[in-house]
């Protein structure tokens, strides 16, 4: 089933309603290297990005599905390259929602001035989100091995991706 998607700014208010969204990812422990007893004030704190970051959520008909946040990878001499982390709901994944985020980041990251965009740390495991990386023109450039305990699989490497967004234009 193919949604429509708005992708807009995640406010404090939408807080309450994407805290459930962000916990059942996080309890789940197969996707981020957060604590599993994450309280909704810390993940709060970890996932609504300042400036010069932006956090967003995708909704459908009033329905958060989704939700990205972004910003640069480093601050300083590392600020030109940015980053971004994903969240797609159970009930929501499969429709496009992920891409959809994957687009807008890629595209305020342009925006933005960065030269390009690094991950950090996707699970090796997590099939899904790396095949979506890799066709949005993302590259494993490295991988740190058996660096996340996956509930399910065990010990997992992590995958630093990257991907250009060209050359400066100055």
């Amino acid at each position: 089933m193919v949604v429509t998607l708005e992708i807009r700014a995640a406010t404090d208010a939408d807080w309450p309603i994407l805290w459930p969204l962000v916990e059942a990812v996080v309890r789940a422990g197969e996707t981020y290297a957060y604590p599993l007893d994450l309280t909704s004030e810390q993940a709060c704190e970890l996932w609504m990005e300042r400036p010069p970051g932006r956090t967003v959520v995708a909704v459908d008909d009033d329905e958060i599905l989704g939700t990205a946040k972004m910003g640069p990878n480093r601050p300083g001499h590392g600020d030109h390259v940015g980053t971004a982390s994903f969240m797609v709901a159970d009930a929501a994944r499969g429709r496009g929602v992920g891409r959809a985020l994957a687009e807008h980041v890629i595209d305020w990251h342009r925006q933005e001035g960065f030269l390009g965009i690094q991950f950090n740390a996707v699970v090796e495991s997590n099939t899904a989100a790396v095949r979506l990386w890799r066709s949005l023109g993302f590259e494993v450039v490295g991988t740190v091995p058996g660096a996340f305990r996956s509930p399910a699989h065990g010990r997992v490497g992590l995958h630093v991706m990257y991907r250009s967004l060209g050359r400066p234009s100055t």
